[in-house]
């Protein structure tokens, strides 16, 4: 909000518009963190196999979308059941994320090359695959 001023006849300005109390929200911010997901070295991580294995066969926990029951390692997100998951797979914001995650993370001695603390090495190629679906009949 701007604050708009009114001139009076005295000379003297006159504020009006400011129903807020001069408190600014920056509302870039709120928008940017509002959906926030991990980010690409905290999913490497999560990717590795024992913590991965704990991931994807939680407890059941009715605070979490779905019962934690369905969830994709890769995006890190819950769904409410199987067939939505399954749609995820097949999704542009998943295929692209598997992309993202081709690249392997961001290393400190990777920082201190750049910084010309040794020579250049490139980053190696992941191999990244959509995880099993494992459908419980019951």
């Amino acid at each position: 909000m701007t604050d708009c001023f009114v001139k009076s006849t005295m000379g003297k300005s006159k504020q009006t518009g400011n129903h807020n109390n001069g408190r600014k929200k920056n509302i870039a911010k709120t928008w940017k963190t509002k959906r926030r997901t991990k980010d690409l070295d905290q999913i490497h991580s999560d990717m590795k196999p024992d913590i991965a294995a704990k991931l994807l066969h939680q407890e059941v926990d009715y605070d979490v979308t779905g019962c934690a029951q369905h969830y994709c390692l890769h995006c890190a997100r819950y769904f409410v059941d199987m067939k939505s998951l399954k749609d995820h797979f097949k999704s542009k914001v998943h295929k692209k994320r598997l992309k993202q995650l081709r690249e392997e993370p961001y290393t400190q001695e990777e920082a201190e090359r750049a910084a010309g603390m040794g020579s250049y090495i490139p980053p190696k190629t992941v191999e990244v695959k959509t995880q099993s679906v494992e459908e419980d009949m019951e």
